[in-house]
Protein backbone atom coordinates (compact mmCIF):
# COMPACT_ATOMS: atom_id res chain seq x y z
CA UNK A 1 0.00 0.00 0.00
CA UNK A 2 1.51 3.18 -1.40
CA UNK A 3 -0.32 5.62 0.95
CA UNK A 4 -2.12 4.79 4.68
CA UNK A 5 -5.76 3.74 4.88
CA UNK A 6 -7.97 6.41 6.66
CA UNK A 7 -11.06 4.61 9.28
CA UNK A 8 -14.77 6.52 8.85
CA UNK A 9 -15.35 6.58 12.55
CA UNK A 10 -18.78 7.91 11.94
CA UNK A 11 -21.87 9.42 8.94
CA UNK A 12 -24.09 11.18 8.92
CA UNK A 13 -26.94 11.45 5.69
CA UNK A 14 -29.81 13.89 5.09
CA UNK A 15 -31.85 11.89 2.21
CA UNK A 16 -35.45 12.12 0.79
CA UNK A 17 -35.42 9.01 1.83
CA UNK A 18 -34.19 9.45 5.54
CA UNK A 19 -33.33 12.61 7.82
CA UNK A 20 -30.08 10.99 9.50
CA UNK A 21 -27.68 8.10 8.09
CA UNK A 22 -29.83 5.39 9.67
CA UNK A 23 -32.99 5.77 8.58
CA UNK A 24 -31.73 6.86 4.85
CA UNK A 25 -29.05 3.69 4.95
CA UNK A 26 -32.30 1.44 5.83
CA UNK A 27 -35.05 2.69 3.61
CA UNK A 28 -32.25 2.46 0.91
CA UNK A 29 -31.48 -1.33 2.04
CA UNK A 30 -35.51 -1.76 1.63
CA UNK A 31 -35.46 -0.18 -1.89
CA UNK A 32 -37.58 2.73 -0.93
CA UNK A 33 -37.73 5.95 -2.65
CA UNK A 34 -39.79 8.67 -2.66
CA UNK A 35 -40.04 10.98 -5.71
CA UNK A 36 -42.46 13.87 -5.69
CA UNK A 37 -43.64 16.47 -8.65
CA UNK A 38 -42.27 19.71 -8.38
CA UNK A 39 -43.17 23.17 -9.05
CA UNK A 40 -41.14 23.05 -12.22
CA UNK A 41 -42.39 21.82 -15.65
CA UNK A 42 -40.18 20.28 -18.72
CA UNK A 43 -40.49 20.60 -22.38
CA UNK A 44 -43.61 18.13 -22.65
CA UNK A 45 -46.30 20.66 -19.93
CA UNK A 46 -45.63 17.49 -17.08
CA UNK A 47 -44.37 18.39 -13.70
CA UNK A 48 -40.31 17.56 -13.41
CA UNK A 49 -40.21 15.15 -10.76
CA UNK A 50 -37.52 14.90 -8.01
CA UNK A 51 -36.41 13.71 -4.86
CA UNK A 52 -36.87 16.54 -2.48
CA UNK A 53 -35.53 16.82 1.14
CA UNK A 54 -37.85 18.26 3.45
CA UNK A 55 -35.92 20.71 6.07
CA UNK A 56 -38.04 22.67 8.73
CA UNK A 57 -38.49 26.53 8.00
CA UNK A 58 -36.22 26.21 4.60
CA UNK A 59 -37.39 26.37 1.26
CA UNK A 60 -34.56 26.46 -0.90
CA UNK A 61 -30.71 28.06 -1.85
CA UNK A 62 -28.12 28.80 0.40
CA UNK A 63 -30.23 28.30 3.76
CA UNK A 64 -31.25 25.10 2.74
CA UNK A 65 -27.56 23.71 1.49
CA UNK A 66 -26.37 25.28 4.82
CA UNK A 67 -29.02 23.69 6.89
CA UNK A 68 -28.63 20.35 5.62
CA UNK A 69 -24.64 20.21 5.92
CA UNK A 70 -25.34 21.46 9.71
CA UNK A 71 -27.49 18.53 10.47
CA UNK A 72 -25.32 16.21 8.86
CA UNK A 73 -22.12 17.68 10.52
CA UNK A 74 -23.83 17.71 14.06
CA UNK A 75 -25.10 13.96 13.11
CA UNK A 76 -21.08 13.26 12.39
CA UNK A 77 -19.76 14.70 15.13
CA UNK A 78 -22.23 13.53 17.90
CA UNK A 79 -19.69 12.05 19.92
CA UNK A 80 -17.03 14.79 19.81
CA UNK A 81 -17.15 17.15 22.34
CA UNK A 82 -17.79 20.52 20.99
CA UNK A 83 -14.96 22.08 22.21
CA UNK A 84 -12.80 20.03 20.03
CA UNK A 85 -14.38 21.21 17.17
CA UNK A 86 -12.16 23.53 16.57
CA UNK A 87 -9.68 21.96 16.09
CA UNK A 88 -11.38 19.70 13.09
CA UNK A 89 -10.70 20.91 9.63
CA UNK A 90 -13.83 20.82 7.25
CA UNK A 91 -13.87 19.79 3.47
CA UNK A 92 -17.00 20.79 2.53
CA UNK A 93 -17.89 19.21 -1.32
CA UNK A 94 -20.14 20.88 -3.36
CA UNK A 95 -21.25 21.11 -7.01
CA UNK A 96 -18.53 21.53 -9.91
CA UNK A 97 -18.25 25.48 -11.23
CA UNK A 98 -19.33 24.67 -14.30
CA UNK A 99 -22.88 23.47 -12.94
CA UNK A 100 -25.79 25.81 -14.42
CA UNK A 101 -27.83 27.30 -12.06
CA UNK A 102 -25.60 26.96 -9.51
CA UNK A 103 -25.63 29.59 -6.61
CA UNK A 104 -23.48 32.89 -7.06
CA UNK A 105 -20.25 33.16 -4.44
CA UNK A 106 -21.08 29.58 -3.21
CA UNK A 107 -18.00 28.54 -2.06
CA UNK A 108 -17.19 32.03 -0.33
CA UNK A 109 -20.75 31.66 1.68
CA UNK A 110 -21.63 28.17 2.03
CA UNK A 111 -18.80 27.27 5.19
CA UNK A 112 -19.45 30.67 7.17
CA UNK A 113 -22.92 30.37 6.78
CA UNK A 114 -22.92 26.19 8.34
CA UNK A 115 -20.32 27.26 11.19
CA UNK A 116 -23.08 30.15 11.65
CA UNK A 117 -25.87 27.40 11.93
CA UNK A 118 -24.11 25.06 14.43
CA UNK A 119 -22.49 28.04 16.19
CA UNK A 120 -19.22 26.96 15.87
CA UNK A 121 -15.67 27.62 14.40
CA UNK A 122 -13.81 25.03 12.44
CA UNK A 123 -10.17 24.60 12.29
CA UNK A 124 -8.48 26.73 9.82
CA UNK A 125 -7.18 24.39 7.41
CA UNK A 126 -11.04 23.45 6.13
CA UNK A 127 -11.45 24.19 2.62
CA UNK A 128 -14.25 24.36 -0.22
CA UNK A 129 -13.50 21.31 -2.92
CA UNK A 130 -16.19 22.31 -5.51
CA UNK A 131 -15.50 18.90 -7.93
CA UNK A 132 -19.18 17.51 -8.28
CA UNK A 133 -19.78 13.60 -7.87
CA UNK A 134 -15.68 12.84 -7.26
CA UNK A 135 -15.64 15.84 -4.55
CA UNK A 136 -15.86 13.63 -1.78
CA UNK A 137 -12.71 11.08 -3.06
CA UNK A 138 -10.88 14.45 -3.91
CA UNK A 139 -11.41 15.34 -0.09
CA UNK A 140 -10.91 11.82 1.09
CA UNK A 141 -7.17 11.99 -0.63
CA UNK A 142 -6.66 15.60 0.78
CA UNK A 143 -7.87 14.40 4.64
CA UNK A 144 -5.47 11.56 4.06
CA UNK A 145 -2.50 13.83 3.33
CA UNK A 146 -3.79 16.35 6.26
CA UNK A 147 -3.48 13.42 8.87
CA UNK A 148 -0.26 11.77 7.62
CA UNK A 149 1.42 14.63 8.03
CA UNK A 150 -0.47 15.57 11.48
CA UNK A 151 -1.86 18.63 10.42
CA UNK A 152 -5.29 17.20 11.83
CA UNK A 153 -5.88 13.97 13.96
CA UNK A 154 -9.52 14.23 12.66
CA UNK A 155 -11.06 15.70 9.65
CA UNK A 156 -14.85 16.22 8.59
CA UNK A 157 -15.72 15.83 5.04
CA UNK A 158 -19.14 17.30 4.52
CA UNK A 159 -20.67 16.96 0.70
CA UNK A 160 -24.31 18.93 0.08
CA UNK A 161 -25.82 19.64 -3.17
CA UNK A 162 -29.32 20.12 -5.06
CA UNK A 163 -30.28 20.11 -8.19
CA UNK A 164 -33.91 21.69 -7.96
CA UNK A 165 -32.89 24.65 -8.93
CA UNK A 166 -35.21 26.21 -12.10
CA UNK A 167 -31.68 26.57 -14.16
CA UNK A 168 -29.93 23.31 -13.94
CA UNK A 169 -33.10 21.54 -14.40
CA UNK A 170 -34.01 23.27 -17.40
CA UNK A 171 -29.98 22.62 -19.12
CA UNK A 172 -30.85 18.90 -17.82
CA UNK A 173 -34.56 18.77 -19.41
CA UNK A 174 -32.92 20.16 -22.74
CA UNK A 175 -30.26 17.58 -23.17
CA UNK A 176 -32.95 15.21 -22.75
CA UNK A 177 -31.38 13.75 -19.45
CA UNK A 178 -33.95 13.68 -17.18
CA UNK A 179 -36.25 10.52 -16.83
CA UNK A 180 -39.51 10.94 -17.96
CA UNK A 181 -42.41 9.11 -19.34
CA UNK A 182 -41.11 9.99 -23.01
CA UNK A 183 -37.21 9.30 -22.19
CA UNK A 184 -36.18 6.28 -20.34
CA UNK A 185 -32.55 7.00 -20.86
CA UNK A 186 -32.46 9.54 -17.51
CA UNK A 187 -32.31 10.25 -13.92
CA UNK A 188 -34.13 11.87 -11.39
CA UNK A 189 -32.73 15.43 -10.02
CA UNK A 190 -32.17 15.19 -5.96
CA UNK A 191 -30.93 16.92 -3.36
CA UNK A 192 -29.31 16.21 0.53
CA UNK A 193 -26.19 16.29 2.66
CA UNK A 194 -23.90 13.61 3.68
CA UNK A 195 -20.83 13.61 6.13
CA UNK A 196 -18.11 11.43 7.09
CA UNK A 197 -15.81 11.90 10.27
CA UNK A 198 -12.42 10.48 9.18
CA UNK A 199 -9.29 9.72 11.34
CA UNK A 200 -6.20 7.43 10.33
CA UNK A 201 -6.71 3.84 10.65
CA UNK A 202 -3.99 2.50 12.98
CA UNK A 203 -5.33 -0.93 14.42
CA UNK A 204 -8.87 0.63 14.68
CA UNK A 205 -11.48 -1.15 13.59
CA UNK A 206 -14.49 0.00 10.91
CA UNK A 207 -14.72 0.81 7.05
CA UNK A 208 -11.43 1.84 5.98
CA UNK A 209 -10.19 3.42 2.55
CA UNK A 210 -7.27 1.59 1.45
CA UNK A 211 -6.70 3.39 -2.10
CA UNK A 212 -8.08 5.84 -4.41
CA UNK A 213 -7.05 6.86 -7.66
CA UNK A 214 -8.20 9.27 -10.20
CA UNK A 215 -7.84 10.03 -14.29
CA UNK A 216 -9.39 11.85 -16.98
CA UNK A 217 -12.04 10.51 -19.67
CA UNK A 218 -12.17 12.16 -23.07
CA UNK A 219 -14.82 10.63 -24.17
CA UNK A 220 -17.05 12.49 -21.50
CA UNK A 221 -21.05 12.21 -21.77
CA UNK A 222 -21.03 15.41 -23.95
CA UNK A 223 -17.89 15.22 -26.18
CA UNK A 224 -19.51 12.34 -28.93
CA UNK A 225 -16.41 10.29 -28.90
CA UNK A 226 -16.65 6.28 -29.03
CA UNK A 227 -16.37 5.34 -25.26
CA UNK A 228 -14.09 2.58 -24.50
CA UNK A 229 -14.11 3.72 -20.41
CA UNK A 230 -10.51 4.53 -20.49
CA UNK A 231 -10.67 7.18 -17.85
CA UNK A 232 -12.60 4.77 -15.12
CA UNK A 233 -10.40 1.84 -15.64
CA UNK A 234 -7.31 3.80 -15.02
CA UNK A 235 -8.67 5.10 -11.78
CA UNK A 236 -9.63 1.92 -10.63
CA UNK A 237 -6.26 0.75 -11.72
CA UNK A 238 -4.87 3.24 -9.58
CA UNK A 239 -7.03 3.03 -6.69
CA UNK A 240 -6.22 -1.17 -6.45
CA UNK A 241 -2.50 -0.42 -7.17
CA UNK A 242 -2.70 1.69 -4.06
CA UNK A 243 -4.92 -1.00 -2.23
CA UNK A 244 -2.74 -4.01 -2.80
CA UNK A 245 -5.31 -5.72 -4.38
CA UNK A 246 -7.13 -7.02 -7.62
CA UNK A 247 -10.23 -6.65 -8.67
CA UNK A 248 -11.63 -9.72 -8.60
CA UNK A 249 -10.59 -9.82 -4.19
CA UNK A 250 -13.83 -7.17 -3.85
CA UNK A 251 -17.09 -8.53 -3.13
CA UNK A 252 -19.17 -5.93 -4.65
CA UNK A 253 -19.52 -2.31 -6.28
CA UNK A 254 -21.24 0.75 -5.27
CA UNK A 255 -21.14 3.51 -7.53
CA UNK A 256 -22.65 6.60 -8.46
CA UNK A 257 -25.43 5.60 -11.13
CA UNK A 258 -28.28 7.32 -11.54
CA UNK A 259 -30.39 6.09 -14.51
CA UNK A 260 -28.61 7.11 -18.22
CA UNK A 261 -26.83 4.43 -19.94
CA UNK A 262 -24.12 6.23 -20.81
CA UNK A 263 -22.98 5.74 -17.19
CA UNK A 264 -23.71 2.27 -16.91
CA UNK A 265 -22.22 1.10 -20.23
CA UNK A 266 -18.98 2.95 -18.85
CA UNK A 267 -19.57 0.49 -15.70
CA UNK A 268 -19.74 -2.21 -17.58
CA UNK A 269 -16.37 -1.15 -20.32
CA UNK A 270 -14.47 -0.75 -17.22
CA UNK A 271 -14.88 -3.90 -15.03
CA UNK A 272 -14.52 -5.78 -18.06
CA UNK A 273 -11.27 -4.12 -18.82
CA UNK A 274 -10.21 -4.25 -15.02
CA UNK A 275 -11.40 -7.93 -14.08
CA UNK A 276 -9.05 -10.63 -15.21
CA UNK A 277 -10.77 -13.59 -13.10
CA UNK A 278 -14.94 -14.80 -13.77
CA UNK A 279 -16.83 -14.23 -10.85
CA UNK A 280 -19.77 -16.19 -9.54
CA UNK A 281 -21.43 -12.41 -8.67
CA UNK A 282 -20.40 -9.41 -8.79
CA UNK A 283 -23.38 -6.95 -7.14
CA UNK A 284 -23.60 -3.15 -8.47
CA UNK A 285 -25.13 -0.94 -5.82
CA UNK A 286 -26.22 2.43 -6.48
CA UNK A 287 -27.69 4.58 -3.91
CA UNK A 288 -29.40 6.60 -6.64
CA UNK A 289 -31.95 4.77 -7.29
CA UNK A 290 -33.83 5.90 -4.22
CA UNK A 291 -32.31 9.11 -3.60
CA UNK A 292 -32.18 10.43 -6.99
CA UNK A 293 -29.29 12.02 -8.90
CA UNK A 294 -27.68 14.77 -6.02
CA UNK A 295 -24.74 15.89 -7.46
CA UNK A 296 -21.38 15.79 -4.83
CA UNK A 297 -23.72 13.82 -2.27
CA UNK A 298 -23.09 10.75 -4.07
CA UNK A 299 -19.75 10.13 -2.98
CA UNK A 300 -21.06 10.31 1.09
CA UNK A 301 -23.80 8.41 0.13
CA UNK A 302 -22.03 5.29 -1.21
CA UNK A 303 -19.59 5.05 1.86
CA UNK A 304 -22.00 5.71 4.32
CA UNK A 305 -24.25 2.79 2.96
CA UNK A 306 -21.47 0.52 2.64
CA UNK A 307 -20.85 1.28 6.04
CA UNK A 308 -24.19 0.38 7.42
CA UNK A 309 -24.27 -2.72 5.00
CA UNK A 310 -21.14 -3.86 7.26
CA UNK A 311 -21.72 -3.24 11.04
CA UNK A 312 -25.05 -4.65 10.25
CA UNK A 313 -24.42 -7.24 8.27
CA UNK A 314 -26.11 -7.42 4.94
CA UNK A 315 -22.98 -6.21 3.16
CA UNK A 316 -22.02 -9.15 0.01
CA UNK A 317 -18.65 -8.96 2.06
CA UNK A 318 -15.94 -6.51 3.63
CA UNK A 319 -14.27 -5.34 0.43
CA UNK A 320 -15.94 -2.87 -1.73
CA UNK A 321 -14.61 -1.03 -4.70
CA UNK A 322 -16.46 2.18 -5.29
CA UNK A 323 -16.33 4.70 -8.66
CA UNK A 324 -17.52 8.13 -9.22
CA UNK A 325 -17.94 10.21 -12.53
CA UNK A 326 -18.49 13.52 -13.42
CA UNK A 327 -20.05 15.13 -16.51
CA UNK A 328 -17.10 16.87 -17.41
CA UNK A 329 -14.74 13.57 -17.39
CA UNK A 330 -13.23 13.71 -14.03
CA UNK A 331 -12.96 9.99 -12.74
CA UNK A 332 -12.49 8.57 -9.22
CA UNK A 333 -12.62 5.27 -7.71
CA UNK A 334 -12.10 3.71 -4.14
CA UNK A 335 -10.97 0.69 -2.33
CA UNK A 336 -13.12 -0.15 0.99
CA UNK A 337 -12.68 -2.93 3.83
CA UNK A 338 -14.29 -3.36 6.43
CA UNK A 339 -12.13 -4.38 9.76
CA UNK A 340 -14.01 -6.11 12.33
Amino acid sequence: MSAPAVVILRTGLMTSVGGDAPSSCAAIRSKLTNPVPSEFMDSTGAWITVHRVCVEGIENGLSKLAGMAAAVAEEALRDVARAEWTEIPVLLCVAEAARPGRLDHLDERLLRRIEEMLEATFASQSAVIAQGRVGVAVALAQARKMLETRVAHRVLIVAVDSLLCWLTLLHYDRCDRLLRQDNSNGFLPGEGAGALLVSEAGEQKGLLCTGIGFAREQAHIDSEQPLRADGLARAIGAALSEAGRAMEDFDFRITDLSGEQYYFKEAALALARTLHRPKAEFDLWHPAECIGEAGSLAGAAMIALADAACRKGYAKGTNIIGHLSNDAGERAALTLQFRS
